[in-house]
């Protein structure tokens, strides 16, 4: 029979193994924020390289979380975003390398000026030191922020869950040996995974050694971080993604963005969730999108002028607007006009990414000007918010957030600044 003070004993034990791994990444940070350009972009192309030579290992160790996800019954959307097969782990590899050729973040002069005493001031972009990120069966999240944390000068610390815990472990591994036989300390990638929960504590209280946290998830996820963490949070947020379907949308734009935004990969955060569609155009292109969208495999949640419209449509109800499906589901709702839809969308939106479907210049430019989101966007697809095809070959998270950094975040938003000062012996008068 385990005794309480047994089980105090086994959780101070976990929690004290999880703070070792972090401090073992806190004191590689400092050998990591001096590689040179080339030493950083040497080792990213020998973990894309490793990556790819353990295919095999990486796919066997997916397929013992995919097959614990289903006894789980995780949700579609979910199951998805664990799956990996050797195209997706080419992918994988891919990323790598293109992150490995972007410039180096770090040492970047973004001011400077000279003092009328003489004192020659520089503030350059250096490095966070730590970076931790806890995240949700996303096995391309251990990657890519493995990826960036390294070309940007940071070490990092990864807590990506039960879901993914055999194929996170099997990447982290394959990096850390990447790393190790290009003599740079592997210290600078851990995972605590293996704490469960406490190592997620752990990392949530490691101030002092954890510089930034960067939650990626579901909104509860988001929201126990950002509630509980003593470390500075960068808070990425749900997708209650929006487009709004203007009364001058051309037909044949409106039917091949939504169904793009919808069903190429519902999964993700950046899949619309939410059409808006103004009035005067309802009877124009309700239909046709709305087919577009069946044949896609989507069903539709519809107001009541929706599904007078759309045979098969199911009621919306109140909280489908607020909600983030992750599935091949759509709400849709008819809009008296353009001021309504801005006014539905400051109600319900989470601040991700907006678009407007429209021929009228000034339509566009005010929804682009007025819509409070990260990214907004007029006659293109809600899929274009991802740090791959903004150019920043791969991403830490999409921030929703307003300080620090806003959208996709690359490699500048893993770095911060600090002043040089270099004088020849003035003092203050």
């Amino acid at each position: 029979m385990t005794t309480p003070t047994a089980t105090v004993a086994v959780a101070d034990s976990v929690a004290t193994g999880a703070r070792e791994r972090i401090e073992r990444a806190h004191d590689a940070a400092r050998g990591i924020g001096l590689l040179s350009d080339i030493d950083k972009t040497d080792a990213l192309n020998a973990v894309a390289a490793a990556i790819e030579a353990a295919t095999e290992e990486i796919v066997s160790a997916n397929a013992v979380d995919l097959e614990r996800a289903a006894r789980d019954e995780l949700s579609t959307g979910l199951l998805d975003r664990l799956r990996l097969d050797a195209d997706r782990v080419g992918a994988l590899a891919s990323a790598v390398r293109d992150v490995a050729a972007l410039p180096d973040p770090v040492g970047r002069i973004l001011d400077e000026r000279v003092l009328a005493n003489g004192v020659r001031l520089q503030k350059v972009s250096v490095p966070f030191g730590v970076v931790g990120s806890i995240y949700e069966a996303r096995p391309n999240v251990t990657v890519d922020i493995a990826a960036l944390a390294l070309r940007s000068g940071n070490a990092v610390v990864l807590r990506g869950g039960t879901a993914a815990q055999s194929t996170n472990a099997a990447l982290v591994r394959v990096m850390r040996s990447a790393l190790a036989e290009r003599g740079i300390d592997p210290e600078a990638v851990q995972t605590v995974d293996d704490f469960g929960r406490a190592g997620a504590q752990a990392l949530m209280q490691a101030r002092g050694l954890v510089d930034v946290l960067v939650p990626r998830g579901s909104a509860q996820l988001i929201e126990t971080v950002v509630t509980q963490s003593a470390v500075p949070v960068i808070e990425t947020g749900a997708g209650v993604v929006h487009i709004v379907l203007d009364s001058s949308a051309p037909k044949e734009w409106a039917e091949r963005i939504v169904v793009n935004a919808k069903a190429q990969r519902p999964s993700v955060c950046n899949a619309v969730e939410t059409v808006l569609v103004v009035r005067d155009a309802a009877e124009r292109l309700i239909p046709p999108v709305a087919a577009a969208l069946i044949d896609a495999g989507v069903t539709i949640h519809g107001d009541e002028t929706v599904r007078s419209l759309v045979a098969g449509a199911v009621e919306a109800t109140e909280a489908d607007w607020s909600t983030e499906h992750m599935s091949l589901d759509l709400s849709m709702r008819v809009v008296d006009d353009l001021d309504a839809a801005l006014a539905h969308i400051r109600r319900y939106s989470t601040h991700h990414t907006e678009s407007i479907v429209t021929s009228d210049d000034a339509h566009a430019e005010r929804f682009l000007a007025e819509v409070d989101s990260a990214v907004v966007m007029a006659n293109a697809s809600t899929r274009f918010t991802d740090g791959g095809e903004f150019g920043f070959g791969a991403e830490v998270g999409i921030s929703t957030q307003k300080l620090h950094a806003r959208g996709p975040m690359g490699l500048p938003e893993l770095t911060s600044t600090k002043w040089l000062a270099r004088g020849s012996g003035q003092i203050r008068s």
